[in-house]
């Protein structure tokens, strides 16, 4: 228990905090509701326990002498999210009576993979907990570890999915939601500028 309150503590502020997906996913509630967004959800998470699988069973060491692959997938990433903003900026001059197409799974697939902070915050968690882990709970330490990090990765994403459907509902007003839609696109620049003046942790 003590571990894995210690694991909270430093995993939740890192899944909460409003990265790419979990922006994206603000969006998806608030344009076409919980139900719609989990194809995007599923597509996302897949790809997040994949990588924590992959890093928890040491078969990520493999990029370690190539770090221009995460510094690529980084750059990808960031332009994926320029992408997505754009794609938004219509729905903000037109946003009454607008019928918006949802994102899938594909789309889950495709963003997550192309986030290198999902790969460094799994190197991190692995980094600290790892020998802790198997201290506690032998040889399924590590498979613990992957399934405590999908289960907040899968809960908080909904909390986000949610969130944006709520703030959707507010108003109705075709000018709050033009509004809305901005900030959304807006947020999805910010972090996409982020990631191209952020220094990638593989270089240090």
């Amino acid at each position: 228990m003590s571990l894995f309150v210690l694991w909270l503590g430093v995993m939740f502020p890192l899944v909460f905090s409003p990265g790419p997906a979990n922006v994206v996913f603000a969006v998806s509630g608030a344009q076409v509701g919980v139900k719609r967004s989990v194809p995007l959800l599923a597509g996302v998470d897949c790809v997040f326990i994949l990588k924590s699988l992959l890093v928890g069973y040491g078969l990520a060491e493999l990029f370690l002498p190539y770090p221009n692959i995460m510094n690529a997938l980084q750059l990808l990433g960031a332009f994926y999210l320029v992408y997505l903003g754009i794609s938004f900026l219509p729905a903000a001059k037109k946003s009454a009576g607008r019928t918006f197409k949802p994102m899938g799974f594909v789309d889950g697939l495709i963003l997550q993979s192309l986030n290198s902070k999902g790969w460094l915050m799994v190197f991190l968690m692995f980094s600290l907990f790892a020998e802790q882990a198997l201290q506690s709970f032998g040889e399924q330490g590590t498979l613990m570890l992957v399934i405590w990090l999908a289960v907040l990765n899968i809960s908080m994403h909904f909390v986000w999915i949610v969130a944006g459907g709520l703030l959707a509902r507010v108003s109705d007003h075709p000018r709050y939601q033009t509004g809305l839609n901005g900030f959304y696109a807006s947020c999805l620049f910010m972090v996409a500028i982020w990631m191209l003046v952020d220094k990638p942790l593989w270089l240090t």
